[in-house]
């Protein structure tokens, strides 16, 4: 399914400086029994946003009106644990469209982009920077710029280059999946096979 052309968000970000989070965190292994890629924002970091009887817990940041729009700002190692897909999907679901982290685990990282939610890496340094610009304003906007690889705190300019595969970029920009990028080259892999000696 085709996802959003991706090419420069800008948006106030969610802060959740946190190390380690796992994607069993990001969405609870009871929730994976869904086959649609649908409903899963719902139950995004369930058990770190709602209390055992569905109340929401006042603490977390997504029940925190002080905090939104579509950038997620996670602390080191996001994604870690299991390779579900299910955990890029509530990310999406949720209204998400760019992670960013100083490190991501691969297989979340790659779930990511196949679904389009772009995941930023950047330093330590930068990240750090990002967590002090978002605590001393919530509504402080970062702007990530996709043909550039660029991301930059639009209160302070301080900005920093980000690392993307070619393919995965180019899929974002034209807001393409896997299938969609076939669909789209048809005509070349039909006039390629039509040459092929049979």
């Amino acid at each position: 399914m085709a996802y959003d052309k991706f090419n420069i968000l800008t948006s106030s970000a969610v802060p959740l400086p946190i190390e380690n989070v796992d994607t069993d965190q990001i969405i609870p292994a009871r929730f994976l029994k869904a086959t649609k890629r649908e409903g899963f924002g719902d139950n995004l970091f369930r058990d770190w946003r709602y209390n055992g009887d569905d109340t929401p817990k006042a603490d977390f940041v997504l029940n925190d009106a002080t905090y939104s729009g579509k950038i997620l700002v996670g602390g080191k190692n996001f994604g870690s644990g299991s390779s579900r897909e299910h955990a890029a999907w509530a990310v999406y679901d949720y209204g998400f469209r760019a992670v960013v982290s100083s490190f991501f685990a691969d297989i979340f990282k790659g779930n990511c982009l196949n679904i389009g939610v772009l995941p930023v890496q950047v330093s330590a340094e930068f990240s750090d920077k990002i967590f002090a610009a978002i605590a001393a304003d919530p509504t402080t906007e970062l702007e990530i710029n996709l043909q550039e690889q660029k991301i930059t705190i639009k209160a302070t300019g301080d900005s920093e280059s980000f690392d993307i595969n070619g393919y995965k970029k180019n899929n974002m920009l034209n807001g393409f999946d896997d299938i969609d990028y076939l669909a789209n080259i048809k005509e070349d892999i039909v006039a390629f096979a039509d040459k092929l000696p049979y």
